[in-house]
């Protein structure tokens, strides 16, 4: 097989990624419109096909490796969190197209949350060739493994509630996380994490640590406020020593942002953030990712978006 040019990706396909379960199905009805808005771009479409997050990811780095000439995914931060990881560093443009519960990569980079828009956007960039510029945050665990993220790293209370949800088998739906939530808030307590900020340590007690490439998380909840995904750094909001009552307090303010401005709350900024704590799996942009510790790097213009 001869390899993969750069005039094979620039003439190749647009590959689709689209979960239909995101969203709690919502949108599935809207594929076939979707994918028209695309296909008015004139170029060939190519819907991949997947049957789980591993499928799809597996799926998507072989269309890259195939000579996709774009990548686009339909769904919610889940789904573009595995299309990441098969374009991440290279020149093949990317689309978001938000049909999920969460969106917050595709909203925080500017696509409309409207999915028929934004097919819309994608498709115009498509037929200009156009696309723009945005970091990525790249993740290297302790044994090497590496992966990227968009939007945000949870490492704190957050991805506690995210992995006990992920080992109940009861109750369904959206209940069971509620139910998760309380029982973490009972076992609430300050963890010892170790932050090396571009080569400086910090030792310090918290009950939430987030590290933003863009702003929010959870959709919607502006965990890092001033996080930007074109500054070249990543944003770390920490809670400390925060007790429950404080927590269940502060929480809701992070829809506006205004938590960082509580007296336990700290925000840092660097290019490189080393993490460190005992028993915690971080969940980055929302997805279960690699257990601490973890090395993260803001990695500049790593992603070219279909703007």
């Amino acid at each position: 097989m001869l390899p993969v040019t750069a005039e094979d990706h620039l003439n190749g396909p647009v590959a689709v990624l689209a979960n239909s379960t995101a969203g709690r199905g919502r949108y599935s009805a809207l594929l076939p419109r979707l994918l028209d808005g695309l296909a008015a771009a004139g170029r060939p479409i190519r819907l991949l096909t997947a049957t789980g997050p591993a499928e799809a990811e597996a799926a998507c780095r072989a269309a890259v490796a195939d000579g996709a000439g774009a990548l686009v995914a339909i769904g919610g931060d889940g789904t573009v969190h595995r299309a990441l990881q098969a374009v991440a560093g290279t020149d093949v443009p990317f689309g978001p197209i938000p049909a999920g519960t969460g969106n917050d990569f595709a909203l925080d980079t500017g696509f409309p949350a409207d999915p028929l828009a934004a097919s819309e956007v994608i498709a115009s960039a498509l037929r200009d060739g156009r696309s723009r510029a945005v970091d990525l945050a790249r993740m290297v665990g302790f044994d090497g493994t590496v992966r990227w993220y968009g939007a945000v790293l949870a490492a704190g209370f957050d991805a506690i509630v995210n992995e006990r949800a992920n080992r109940m088998r009861w109750p369904r739906g959206p209940r069971r996380y509620d139910l998760a939530i309380l029982v973490e808030l009972a076992r609430l307590r300050p963890r010892r994490y170790t932050l090396r900020l571009d080569g400086v340590p910090h030792e310090l007690d918290a009950v939430l640590v987030a590290v933003g490439n863009c702003p929010t998380y959870g959709g919607g909840m502006r965990i890092c406020p001033d996080a930007d995904p074109t500054d070249g750094l990543l944003d770390v909001v920490v809670a400390g020593r925060v007790n429950r009552r404080t927590l269940i307090r502060v929480k809701p303010r992070i829809y506006q942002g205004t938590h960082v401005s509580h007296p336990l709350v700290r925000s840092f900024r660097a290019r490189t953030v080393e993490l460190t704590a005992e028993g915690i799996t971080t969940y980055a942009d929302g997805e279960r990712s690699l257990g601490l510790p973890v090395t993260i790097s803001a990695v500049p213009c790593a992603l070219r978006l279909l703007r």
